[in-house]
């Protein structure tokens, strides 16, 4: 079982703490960079580069309100770690399956 590209992308994106506190503040409601560099206390280049390395992985997306196009407002994008979460419930189930026929060899060696 091999992660696709998405799900490499994805995961590397939140590697990052900072990038994964992004995650959970836009989990809440969308924000202005200012906003997100405020709560995180970092200088708006570093959120920029944040913010780019999420867009890139494609867990957030942005937009501009209509009054005024400079404003650029960050939210998680639907369905983005809807692959992740399947790879997850994959490999999960997986290791349930392996662990429970160790656990039977184990338990069969010892009788």
């Amino acid at each position: 079982m091999s992660a696709k590209p998405n799900i490499d992308a994805t995961l590397a994106a939140l590697a990052d703490p900072q990038r994964r506190r992004v995650v959970e503040l836009l989990g809440h409601k969308p924000r202005r960079a200012g906003e997100l560099a405020d709560a995180l206390g970092l200088p708006a280049p570093a959120m920029s580069r944040h913010l780019r390395t999420l867009k890139q992985s494609g867990l957030v997306e942005e937009t501009h309100p209509e009054y005024d196009a400079r404003v650029r407002i960050y939210a998680l994008k639907d369905g983005a770690m809807s692959d992740l979460k399947h790879w997850l419930a994959e490999t999960e189930r997986h290791w349930s399956v392996q662990l429970a026929a160790f656990r039977a060899h184990v338990e069969k060696k010892r009788k």
